[in-house]
């Protein structure tokens, strides 16, 4: 056994839109060392398993206890109809010896994370699932959007008690994010750092941008998400007059993709600062993360054993399995 290895499990969720991950377990034996921590490689790795000949995109990130679960979107059990959500497991190792990464990846069938997706399922296309602990209810939240010919791209949430307090979860929902839902297509939300403040792409009018709405936190995650419509801010600093989407914070970094002018491609990933007290000008992330082709719903993810963070985002990009399909990478700010 190599005893200067970091490993870990991750715990995915793919729901034909959603990704989860979970960190299952970590092991760190203490030996000499040439790396105290791990660092997540520059290139993009392909996550070739969970990868099909149709699209795989739409991750999103979650840490449940010592779990990052991840959950993705994804049309191919339909052969390229309806997106669904879909599970499966990350693998990954650092050597502390000589810094070699390794990443692996697999479908996997777990009967919880199955509960919450099977309740979380509509008749429609399924997008941009996002996993959120609230401590002032302890509920935890699959955040979704479902789109119809009807009535386009409108949000929904399930909720049930965290693997830690309910092996087989109570799932309550699917309900309307009525907060937020309008005539127009509403997706992609996020909290903030501190779980004070939502963020959501809208195209109400026109393109789309990423909107700001302020909770009261004395008022619990399910009866905020079901209130009464509000008027968002628009968050000029970010926007745009072309297409701002996608957006995910974690700390103070949001990070989302773009197609205005001075980019590489189609979409491009952007990432933004959270500092004193607004989010800076969006700096384009280049290559390799983006291409001449799209590149589309990146998320985050934080693991105390590396100095930097993952990257995971989907692209268009030549030599990969069918149309989008996810990828992985590390990522620290630079500007």
């Amino acid at each position: 056994m190599n005893m200067n290895r970091i490993s870990c499990s991750y715990w995915l969720i793919v729901p034909v839109t959603t990704v989860m991950f979970f960190a299952q377990s970590c092991r760190k034996d203490h030996s000499p060392i040439k790396y105290p921590k791990g660092i997540f490689p520059d290139s993009v790795y392909a996550l070739s398993n969970l990868n099909s000949a149709f699209d795989d995109y739409n991750m999103n990130l979650y840490i449940l206890g010592n779990t990052l679960p991840v959950i993705f979107s994804s049309n191919s059990n339909s052969s390229g109809g309806q997106f669904d959500l879909v599970q499966g497991t990350i693998t990954f190792s650092f050597d502390q010896t000589n810094g070699k990464f390794s990443l692996s990846s697999e479908l996997t069938n777990d009967i919880y994370f199955g509960t919450i997706i099977s309740k979380a399922s509509t008749p429609g296309n399924d997008f941009g699932p996002y996993s959120f602990f609230s401590s002032n209810d302890g509920y935890e939240y699959l955040i979704y959007a479902s789109e119809t010919q009807e009535s386009g791209l409108d949000l929904f949430f399930v909720k049930n008690l965290p693997r830690f307090q309910n092996n087989t979860p109570s799932v309550t929902g699917p309900s309307p994010v009525k907060i937020i839902n309008s005539s127009y297509n509403d997706a992609y939300l996020t909290f903030d750092m501190n779980g004070d403040s939502i963020y959501f792409c809208s195209d109400r009018p026109g393109n789309f941008d990423i909107y700001c709405l302020y909770r009261n936190p004395n008022i619990t995650t399910d009866l905020f998400l079901g209130g009464n419509y509000q008027t968002a801010t628009v968050v000029d600093s970010i926007n745009t007059d072309y297409n701002e989407k996608t957006p995910f914070i974690l700390r103070n970094v949001m990070v989302f993709s773009s197609d205005r002018p001075g980019g590489l491609g189609g979409y491009d990933i952007y990432y933004s600062v959270f500092r004193n007290g607004k989010w800076s000008s969006p700096v384009n992330m280049g290559p390799p993360v983006n291409s001449s082709s799209n590149e589309y719903r990146p998320v985050l993810g934080y693991h105390s054993d590396f100095t930097n963070q993952m990257l995971i985002f989907s692209s268009d990009r030549p030599g990969g399995k069918g149309r989008y399909d996810l990828y992985f990478t590390g990522f620290s700010v630079t500007k």
